[in-house]
């Protein structure tokens, strides 16, 4: 069988054996592991070992459960919810302001996490409710919620930007720092569509009523105000640290990690309940990033074994004669597709080794190519049927929420996100432009 047929057949087989509901890490190892066994014999048995000590060796990846225990501890303790009450207080009264301010709510969370899990959470059981029982439209704002927490992989600390870094052998700080304009302008497309929405039909958002601006007073604003810019100084810490090189990376996560449980003490929030739960889920979600990549970098290295590095760049470049910007758009749109089906992290480990040598190949920027992955890992969290997203909200929304709803909610920021990819790939600057300025390279 030539590589690509092998190839084929390995993807077949992956998706054939997760439609069995089969977890994703066992599904992805036992594959490669199969397959090399398959194809070399006995010999291939210490590829899954070998896959363990990379892994180990991937010095960056210690960042992971640090910066996900920063996240769950501010979710856990209410303190992420501030941000929610100072938005609320602040924006209320502009038509539509609620939904603006959850999608600042997304950004902010985001900040602090570097995961679109705890986005949703918070957005789902925090903001969804109040927002219906203020009578802003159901699939209107199921959809801010969906589109808005995956922010959290594009705005630093993306965990996902990480392990790219890793794989890529791309500096983090370059890759972070590519992914704040581009987060920030996608942001601000959703916040302006509610905007003329809701400017449009007016009765899909109504504004705060006017009783209910004047029950606080000017001092309690400021209170909210002061309350909900903490989460915020806690995150504008760690990355002052890291940026200005006093910190590593993974001092940094540390430095974030301890300044969430310092809040939570100072604040009288931090209880042994809510410890434990914040390091169960911080565990849980470590342990599925290791596994998942221990799995993917197994069946990736089959590839390697094939070459198909060099059959897909003969597939692309001299079977199809594709220009580079077709071979772009042929990558991006792969990715979309699978990530339909993947974790964005199995997809990032098996796929991006073939393509990175690839994207370099051709003359595109590394780090670019970072920023148009990971927004296309945002498009695939939402995209129907199998969207990550789409099934966390299913979960966590109230019962007159159904997946048809979910569904509908989607597709104008699905196309807000096809717009900012596209905008980026016309205009590389957006993403290049900062870490040019900041590191000078």
């Amino acid at each position: 069988m030539s590589p690509e047929l092998i190839t084929i057949f390995m993807f077949a087989t992956m998706l054939v054996l997760m439609a069995t509901g089969q977890r994703v890490f066992g599904v992805i190892g036992f594959v490669g592991s199969a397959a090399a066994l398959w194809l070399w014999g006995n010999g291939a048995a210490e590829m899954p070992f070998n896959a363990a000590i990379q892994v180990m060796n991937w010095f960056p990846l210690i960042t992971v459960p640090f910066f996900v225990f920063m996240g769950y501890m501010l979710s856990e303790t209410g303190i992420a919810s501030n941000l929610y009450r100072m938005f609320h207080v602040w924006f209320g009264p502009m038509r539509g302001g609620l939904a603006i301010g959850t999608v600042g709510l997304m950004v902010l969370i985001s900040c602090m996490n570097g995961l679109s899990v705890a986005g949703m959470a918070i957005g789902a059981t925090v903001a969804l409710p109040e927002l219906l029982r203020r009578g802003y439209d159901k699939i209107m704002v199921t959809g801010v919620i969906q589109a808005g927490s995956s922010l959290g992989i594009l705005i630093p600390p993306s965990v996902v930007l990480v392990l790219y870094a890793m794989i890529a052998r791309q500096p983090v700080l370059q890759l972070w720092l590519a992914g704040i304009i581009p987060g920030l302008m996608m942001a601000a497309l959703f916040a302006l569509y509610i905007y003329i929405r809701c400017r449009i039909q007016p009765e899909l958002a109504p504004a705060l009523p006017e009783e209910e601006r004047r029950a606080l007073s000017t001092r309690e604003k400021l209170v909210l105000l002061r309350e909900g810019l903490l989460p915020l100084g806690i995150f504008g810490l760690m990355m002052g640290l890291f940026l200005t090189g006093v910190t590593s990376l993974v001092e940094s996560s540390v430095v974030g990690a301890l300044l969430a449980t310092l809040a939570a003490i100072v604040t009288r929030r931090l209880s042994w309940k809510i410890l434990e739960a914040a390091t169960r889920n911080t565990l849980m979600v470590s342990c599925m990033f290791l596994w998942i990549i221990m799995a993917a970098l197994c069946f990736s290295s089959v590839y390697d074994g094939l070459g198909a590095i060099k059959a897909i760049s003969n597939l692309l470049l001299n079977t199809w004669e594709l220009d580079p910007w077709g071979i772009m758009i042929v990558m991006l749109l792969s990715f979309i597709v699978l990530g339909i089906f993947l974790d964005d992290t199995a997809m990032l480990v098996i796929v991006a080794p073939l393509y990175i040598p690839l994207v370099i190949q051709l003359g595109f920027n590394p780090i670019w190519f970072g920023i148009l992955y990971t927004i296309t890992c945002q498009i695939a969290y939402i995209t129907p049927p199998f969207g990550y997203n789409l099934f966390l909200m299913r979960a966590m929304a109230p019962p007159e929420i159904g997946l048809v709803d979910i569904y509908r909610s989607i597709w104008p920021f699905m196309l807000l996100m096809v717009l900012s990819m596209i905008i980026i790939m016309i205009f590389p600057e957006i993403a290049l432009w900062l870490p040019r300025v900041v590191t000078g390279r």
